[in-house]
């Protein structure tokens, strides 16, 4: 037994040592949105603690002090009120449930996905559609499109449009903040901003079927425009084109290998088109 248990707490060591390697894009946060998250769940995180950290000490110090080989603690088995500890243990959780309150419904009007972000640089418009197992970007404002590859320079506020081709799914980069639903039918609002260059993993955060796990894109954060603006260039060298429906539902066939693929030039106003063919 002992050996088992000595086993036990090795591989419990090994666990934390494995893991300690391990990085979260919520917590480590390389945009505007996400960084007002991280500091929310934090915030939440350590008010928290207010109450966990007090009740597992006690709960160590009383099992310590009232352990049955302690003969000197006096025994009271009739004692059973105590309105000093009432208030206590009432008072504190009533105080940090309306701060979280109060934080939650201030940071959610703030942080409000279809709320344009406030900076003196032009935003650029992205339309995103979910398809089977795949992203389609289309950027209207550049009459292009790519698919499972999206790029923006940072300190931009990206304005991004999202529908569904098919099932609900949900549009996520971690890095940069809050994921947001894709319907068929219907155009959901996103506005995200980099504060850093880099490039980052974007997915679906939804189940939404057997190719959704596969449904992941590369997001490239520019350190400036003209890095932006040369990939925009390299995308207008590819020789497909996207400008007809015929050809959309073409590349919308169901397919779940992770692949980049650029279209020169784009139809402007595909995502209404894709959004109205649900609507007749």
């Amino acid at each position: 037994m002992k050996a088992k248990k000595i086993f036990c707490i090795f591989l419990l060591i090994n666990s934390f040592l494995f893991l300690s390697g391990c990085q979260s894009s919520v917590l480590n946060p390389k945009g505007y949105v996400s960084m007002e998250q991280s500091s929310l769940i934090l915030t939440s995180f350590l008010m928290m603690l207010l109450i966990v950290i007090p009740v597992i000490f006690m709960t160590l110090f009383f099992v310590w002090k009232y352990r049955i080989t302690n003969l000197h603690e006096q025994y009271s088995p009739n004692w059973d009120q105590s309105h000093r500890i009432e208030i206590l243990i009432w008072t504190i959780p009533i105080l940090i449930i309306i701060f979280l309150a109060f934080l939650s419904w201030k940071s959610t009007h703030r942080l409000e996905p279809s709320k344009p972000l406030y900076s003196l640089v032009k935003p650029i418009t992205i339309d995103v559609v979910a398809l089977d197992w795949k992203w389609l970007f289309i950027y209207p404002e550049y009459n292009i499109a790519t698919i499972n590859e999206v790029s923006f320079p940072i300190k931009t506020p990206i304005n991004f449009r999202i529908t569904s081709n098919s099932v609900m799914n949900s549009f996520f980069i971690p890095a940069l903040g809050s994921q947001i639903y894709a319907m068929a039918g219907m155009t959901t609002k996103l506005h995200l901003l980099a504060n850093e260059p880099g490039n980052y993993k974007g997915f679906s955060a939804n189940y939404s079927g057997r190719g959704f796990s596969d449904m992941k894109f590369s997001v490239i954060a520019s350190s400036n425009k003209e890095l932006f603006d040369r990939w925009v260039k390299n995308v207008k060298k590819s020789p497909h084109t996207l400008n007809t429906m015929k050809m959309f539902h073409y590349i919308s066939k169901s397919n779940n290998k992770f692949f980049i693929q650029y279209f020169s030039h784009a139809d402007n106003n595909l995502l209404n088109k894709i959004v109205k063919q649900f609507k007749k």
